[in-house]
């Protein structure tokens, strides 16, 4: 207490500031930190969970290198983000700034926008695969029947089976992507409009030369939380291909899939964290070279 209380004012401070940030510093030491070391040291192993792991270097990534099967779900990882990332934020953004202007029956309509956000991923996936099932089951090939359109393999094809299962994973997080683009609207002082509409500047420009910048922290936030989303892709692809493989031919399978299956269905625990570690690299450094662009612009 003695020494406590020899202390200057600043230097309590800062003490009581360690002792505050000392549980969550613990915290992800334990849960974040040691994991992923531990991951590091799994990768460089062969371990099946039935024996105990033995040191083989760097096997596991030749032969993750060498795996065609690799480089396909690795491609189809940066499609999901490709496609889904532009798309999902055009959408959720014209829906934003429109739903910002509308004063009737606001909250019911951004709430329906919402629901998707909450429902069941599993539930929401066999929903969308009964949709594309042929006719007389599916409503897509039934409406595209009616009128008198032909019928679309949908996931049994390889070349629509991925933007058929993107389509879901960008309509179950457009209600969170609309909301916090909302957020980021209300947020603009309107002062700003209300000069821009005095100096007679058209709508066009006030997008262009006020909301757009001024919504760039949103934006940022968005574009970092929704491409970890995309390449994190999962239960769509897993409930709605045939056994949850990600078919036909790995045309859907993402890295995801792959990892669950090395680590659950074949138990080769290092492959699969050997995988895990590139996926942590490239999610690491998609995140910061995002961050370095938007925030350099």
């Amino acid at each position: 207490m003695r020494a406590i209380d020899s202390l200057t004012i600043h230097q309590k401070q800062a003490l009581w500031a360690w002792v505050f940030l000392a549980v969550p510093i613990v915290f992800f030491v334990v849960v974040r930190f040691y994991p992923t070391l531990d991951s590091a040291w799994i990768s460089l192993t062969n371990w099946s969970l039935f024996r105990e792991p033995k040191f083989i270097g760097f096997a596991n990534y030749r032969k993750m290198f060498a795996d065609p099967v690799f480089w396909k779900v690795f491609a189809n990882t940066f499609k999901y983000l490709a496609l889904g990332l532009p798309i999902s934020l055009l959408i959720s953004f014209t829906v934003a700034y429109f739903l910002d202007r509308v004063r009737v029956m606001h909250g019911l309509i951004r709430g329906l926008y919402f629901v998707p956000y909450l429902t069941t991923a599993v539930a929401m996936a066999w929903v969308w695969r009964w949709f594309y099932e042929p006719v007389p089951i599916g409503l897509f090939n039934d409406v595209l029947s009616s009128l008198g359109l032909p019928q679309q393999p949908f996931l049994r094809s390889v070349d629509q089976a991925l933007p058929s299962v993107l389509a879901p994973a960008i309509w179950a997080g457009l209600g969170f992507q609309v909301i916090i683009f909302l957020a980021g609207l209300r947020a603009i002082p309107e002062t700003y409009y209300e000069a821009a509409r005095i100096d007679g500047v058209g709508s066009w420009t006030i997008l262009r030369e006020i909301t757009l910048p001024l919504l760039r922290p949103t934006l940022l936030f968005l574009i970092v939380i929704s491409s970890i989303g995309f390449l994190r892709i999962f239960d769509q692809v897993y409930n709605m291909t045939v056994d949850g493989q990600g078919g036909p031919l790995n045309a859907t399978r993402p890295l995801v899939l792959n990892i669950y299956n090395s680590a659950f269905v074949d138990y080769d625990m290092g492959y699969a964290t050997a995988q895990t570690m590139v996926l942590f690299l490239v999610l690491l450094v998609i995140t910061v070279v995002q961050l370095r662009l938007l925030r350099s612009s």
